[in-house]
């Protein structure tokens, strides 16, 4: 499962990321992160643009309240989600997590 750290009304959580790949989505999860894959390259921002939107649609929260804290230049990434309960958060990527296709795509 998912490791979530919860602070105030932010969530903190690791996520994985395989950029360039043929579609975006979520594809599970891989040693307590979110694993994640996105169609955009990592050059210039894009693929951390993408998972923003991702987490975003996925949450459904603005992309605002979804900010990488720590790894953007790496694939193994730090995200805060703002504005969500541990709760809330957990049962959204349990449920995406249990889909058996776990695909959020655009």
């Amino acid at each position: 499962m998912i490791k979530l750290t919860a602070q105030g009304n932010c969530v903190n959580f690791a996520v994985r990321v395989q950029p360039r790949a043929s579609q975006s989505g979520i594809a599970g999860e891989l040693d307590g992160a979110l694993k994640v894959r996105l169609a955009a390259p990592p050059v210039d921002g894009k693929a951390n643009q993408e998972l923003v939107r991702l987490l975003a649609r996925l949450f459904d929260l603005s992309r605002h309240q979804i900010a990488i804290i720590s790894g953007e230049t790496s694939k193994n990434k730090l995200v805060r989600v703002s504005g969500i309960s541990a709760d809330r958060c957990a049962a959204i990527l349990l449920k995406v997590l249990n889909a058996g296709d776990a695909h959020v795509q655009d």
